[in-house]
């Protein structure tokens, strides 16, 4: 039996050790793509994590006998978000990297566990963010693809790691393709689309007639009307609203912004990005100066060719009247017109416990389930009924935890 021994992180050379540990594993991993060392590190630095003002966070490192790091797992919990919506009080662990040796992740887990089990807590998440479900979530269990930005990419052994642990399914998060063909649209997306542009008092524009930060208003009001109401959904304020699209500015493409208006009211939205990783893939975790620069030539060259669609929503009280459609339609006639140049869409993090996205995703938008991430769940009290999360539904309760679908 192997021996290893577990470290905590805690000087800036276990840091680095920690964060350049995925860079050996995936070394020969074609579709693997490094993140960029600052998204990742930023989670556990308490000047620009605000959830530190109600949580903590502590990393690993696991060494073998040679005194090669062979894993690593971080463990976190943020007080504001005690319950979710089964009124289980979960914290989580994520960031997890490990060789193929079940008893190595064992004790990754069981780091974890205990950890948080000292602290009051009676679950655990895994493998999720310290921040923003959109980013860092899931373990990927079918579609060994490129991973779009911030989405996770793994060995197909982790799956197995996590439930020979114990872990369970909470939810699947599903990702979505649709290659950029013109005419390949639902022909009553277009007929519904064609009725509301006829119809008097609705608008639809993509995101140039002012400026980015002056959306950010538009952004929230839409968001907390067709977000907020579901359980497990916090409404933004305005300066996080505007924080949010601060930080799309440098790789926003206006012409993959839209949004619906009622009489100049805000309705409706469709936001999607250029994926980055196409680009990012070459900077092995660095983003200096240099890598900066190259960031924008390259999308400036439109080298780029993969859109990542980060949120759609619609204000309650115009849903079912054709205003998905129209958001839809308004891009197909951008797609129609030629001039740009991507080939594929694709929208990730979808649940399983959302099965209106779902279905707008597969009949509205035509595209194809092709990659699954799962989040699992470990009961402290192994005696405890396991349930997977419950679907969205329009009942808040309290405390609520983090938002679904927004980035930050």
């Amino acid at each position: 039996m192997a021996s290893y021994q577990l470290e905590e992180v805690k000087t800036k050379k276990q840091a680095r050790e920690w964060l350049d540990l995925p860079k050996r594993l995936y070394r020969n991993e074609k579709n693997w793509i490094c993140p960029l060392d600052d998204d990742v590190e930023k989670r556990f630095d308490p000047k620009r994590n605000e959830l530190f003002a109600q949580g903590d966070a502590v990393r690993w490192l696991l060494r073998d006998e040679r005194g090669e790091v062979v894993g690593r797992i971080a463990a976190f919990y943020n007080n504001g978000d005690a319950f979710g919506q089964d009124e289980v009080r979960a914290a989580g662990c994520g960031f997890f990297e490990c060789i193929d040796d079940r008893q190595a992740s064992a004790q990754l887990f069981d780091a974890a566990r205990e950890w948080l089990t000292e602290r009051g807590w009676e679950a655990m998440d895994g493998p999720i963010n310290f921040g923003d479900r959109s980013d860092f979530w899931g373990v990927l269990v079918e579609g060994f693809s490129e991973p779009l930005y911030c989405n996770p990419y793994n060995f197909p052994y982790y799956a197995e790691h996590f439930e020979a642990y114990g872990f369970q399914n909470y939810f699947n998060q599903h990702s979505y393709l649709r290659p950029l063909i013109v005419g390949d649209i639902n022909p009553s997306i277009t007929e519904k689309a064609e009725r509301i542009f006829n119809t008097p008092g609705y608008r639809f524009e993509y995101a140039t007639s002012k400026k980015l930060e002056d959306y950010a208003d538009d952004f929230r009001l839409i968001y907390n009307k067709a977000w907020a109401p579901f359980t497990n959904v916090k409404p933004i304020d305005a300066e996080h609203a505007r924080k949010l699209l601060k930080n799309l500015k440098p790789i926003v493409d206006r012409r993959l912004l839209y949004f619906a208006y009622h009489e100049d009211e805000p309705i409706g939205f469709f936001i999607m990005v250029p994926d980055i990783n196409q680009i990012i893939k070459k900077f092995n975790g660095k983003f200096g100066l240099w890598q900066k620069i190259r960031l924008m030539l390259d999308l400036r060259r439109e080298k780029v060719d993969r859109i990542f669609g980060i949120i759609f929503g619609v204000a309650p009280e115009y849903q079912g009247k054709g205003v998905e459609a129209g958001l839809i339609r308004s891009f197909e006639l951008m797609v129609e017109r030629g001039n740009l140049p991507y080939k594929t869409l694709e929208m990730a993090w979808v649940g399983d416990f959302n099965p209106v996205m779902m279905r707008m995703s597969e009949s509205y938008i035509l595209a194809t389930p092709y990659k699954r991430h799962v989040t699992y769940r470990y009961l402290f009290d192994r005696q405890r009924e396991f349930q997977r999360c419950p679907r969205l539904g329009k009942t808040r309760k309290k405390p609520a935890a983090v938002p679904v679908q927004a980035t930050e």
